[in-house]
């Protein structure tokens, strides 16, 4: 039961009508645990299909943490195909068991999957051979940035900038416009797979990796990095889609 995973202080809020009660987090982060308590809901049938879940701000009080908190946890909900927002309506269970995709804003995970190593990989190269002083400096202060980041959302956002200041460093127009064009996607992509599959750290190390190419001026290595990041994001969304 998702009970299990919380701790210490008690709610005194109001809850929906036949939405179960919950105490406040122990803390994985915040909107891993209520990620987890929700999904865990919806799948043991105790949140049922066709049920709208409770407002954010209920959510928020229920759970002792803040709306952007529920947010983010919700948007792995709607990722995962269990849950749609209806813009002025809420948020609504769809299904009781993950889709065999991710929605990603108007791209899925299937649609990055095949389409990224195409384009970062070769972006990677060329941004070890064209890279500025200055495109190389933002990279590792991304890199830094992120490797002390503890805030889910935070680190999400320098994730996206990592890659897409790799693209712009390629000198391609097509490959920065590509990943500009991707990079919400990739954005909640990212926020999923740090929930789901506790990627961070792993993604972090990879960076690391890819950003010591590009230093070095290795086109192979960088396009290699890169390659073995994109194969690592693609098996964690296996386990999630075929768990």
């Amino acid at each position: 039961m998702t009970s299990a995973i919380f701790e210490d202080v008690n709610l005194s809020d109001s809850r929906t009508a036949g939405q179960p009660a919950h105490r406040p987090l122990a803390r994985l982060s915040a909107a891993e645990a209520v990620f987890n308590a929700i999904r865990g809901d919806i799948e043991s049938g105790t949140i049922p299909v066709g049920s709208k879940l409770s407002s954010e701000s209920t959510l928020s009080q229920q759970y002792g943490v803040s709306r952007s908190v529920i947010r983010e946890a919700l948007r792995s909900c709607t990722a995962l195909g269990l849950t749609v927002t209806r813009t002025g309506k809420g948020t609504f269970v769809i299904a009781s068991k993950v889709a065999n995709d991710l929605t990603l804003g108007q791209y899925s995970a299937r649609d990055l999957t095949e389409a990224r190593p195409h384009i970062e990989v070769p972006a990677a190269g060329l941004a070890a051979e064209r890279r500025t002083p200055e495109e190389l400096d933002i990279l590792r202060g991304v890199v830094a940035a992120m490797a002390s980041e503890t805030d889910p959302e935070s680190w999400v956002a320098l994730d996206s900038s990592f890659h897409a200041t790799i693209a712009r460093a390629s000198g391609n127009k097509v490959f920065a416009s590509v990943v500009a064009d991707i990079r919400d996607a990739l954005a909640h992509q990212s926020e999923t797979l740090n929930m789901v599959a506790d990627r961070q750290h792993a993604s972090d190390l990879e960076h690391q990796q890819i950003l010591a190419a590009i230093e070095a001026g290795s086109a192979e290595n960088a396009r290699a990095a890169m390659a073995h990041h994109l194969e690592a994001v693609g098996a964690a969304l296996e386990s999630i889609l075929n768990s």
